[in-house]
């Protein structure tokens, strides 16, 4: 999989005011985008495309370098206690991901250049919190690792909170482009966490992601580099052969990653589960998709902010829960796991 270059590129112009800004400027310049301006990074007219999905899919591959005016931090439990921003937007394309329906009609890829001032609202949160540990997330509204060699953003974060004897960061990728991380000073602050799948769910589902042994791959160089480690496997979806392919990617884990780091390993396992609004969005966006949603298969749990969602019956989560439990126990010893449904 090639890094990603944006068909376009819509630059506000305060960002030309910040460092960061001119760098990325610069690397587009470069690699022959097209750059536009707009004046603020929530308005970005004029996508091409005759129809809502072409405008999707080219939304998916256009950059827009902005200023962060808001600075303060969403909460992010319960993974950690914020959200740091640094971009909103991916570049898969994942039927199943709760982007579509976060983001809405803003799929673009933003990237925000003020990156000192959002380290000085992380320490001032830090600050305020100790002696008790922050955390961090930073992949709460994309994927910051697929656009890292435009920004360098994850480098400044990591190298900040190993600076940080009470903060701490996480974030979670597709992706396989470590090599320009592992270097940097981070003191073990930064968990780094890989998204990783059944083989099926990756080939159906998983569109524009790096290809399973190359995640597997990056996160052996990860942890011999001395970063802490996860594994998310989400969503852990019902297919004919679930249970052979999720154990057979469980085993290939266990014989990847060398077992004197198994125990540090964190595991976060979370079912597959819709809501009513998002299956009408990923319909729309990725109208020929496998993916199964029918209500009457599923049983209802009430959510928060009056919207419900659509999870495996009882029987069936405990049946996904047995095999986790059972072959991340055999497969990985003292490593931590928890669940989500």
């Amino acid at each position: 999989m090639q890094i990603f270059v944006p068909d376009r590129a819509y630059v506000e112009p305060g960002a030309l005011q910040y460092p960061m800004g001119k760098e990325i400027l610069e690397k587009l310049h470069a690699m022959g985008v097209e750059i536009l301006e707009t004046t603020s990074h929530n308005q970005i007219r004029g996508l091409p495309g005759d129809t809502e999905l072409q405008k999707y899919r080219n939304a998916k591959r256009t950059l827009v370098v902005g200023v962060r005016k808001t600075l303060k931090f969403d909460t992010s439990k319960p993974s950690a206690e914020y959200a740091i921003p640094i971009a909103t937007g991916c570049i898969g394309h994942c039927h199943y991901c709760y982007l579509q329906t976060t983001l809405g009609a803003k799929p673009y890829i933003r990237v925000y250049v003020n990156i000192e001032e959002i380290l000085q609202q992380a320490q001032m949160y830090i600050h305020q919190r100790q002696p008790e540990i922050t955390r961090f997330e930073a992949a709460c509204t994309s994927d910051p690792l697929s656009i890292e060699h435009l920004t360098g953003s994850l480098r400044r974060l990591i190298e900040f909170m190993g600076n940080q004897p009470y903060g701490r960061l996480r974030f979670v990728t597709k992706y396989h482009w470590v090599d320009s991380l592992l270097d940097a000073k981070h003191g073990g602050h930064t968990r780094f966490r890989f998204s990783v799948n059944a083989p099926y769910m990756v080939k159906q589902f998983e569109a524009n992601t790096s290809p399973l042994s190359k995640r597997i791959e990056a996160a052996c160089k990860v942890v011999r580099a001395g970063y802490p480690l996860g594994f998310i496997i989400a969503p852990v979806y019902l297919f004919d052969g679930w249970q052979d392919e999720y154990t057979a990617l469980l085993e290939e884990l266990s014989r990847t990653i060398p077992s004197s780091y198994h125990a540090q390993i964190t595991f976060e396992i979370i079912q597959h589960r819709f809501t009513k609004p998002a299956k009408r969005v990923i319909e729309k966006n990725y109208p020929k998709t496998k993916l199964h949603m029918e209500e009457t298969d599923r049983q209802y749990k009430w959510g928060r902010y009056g919207i419900g969602k659509y999870v495996y019956r009882d029987e069936q989560q405990q049946q996904i829960r047995a095999l986790f439990e059972e072959k991340i126990a055999n497969l990985f010893e003292g490593s931590n796991i928890e669940y989500f449904t």
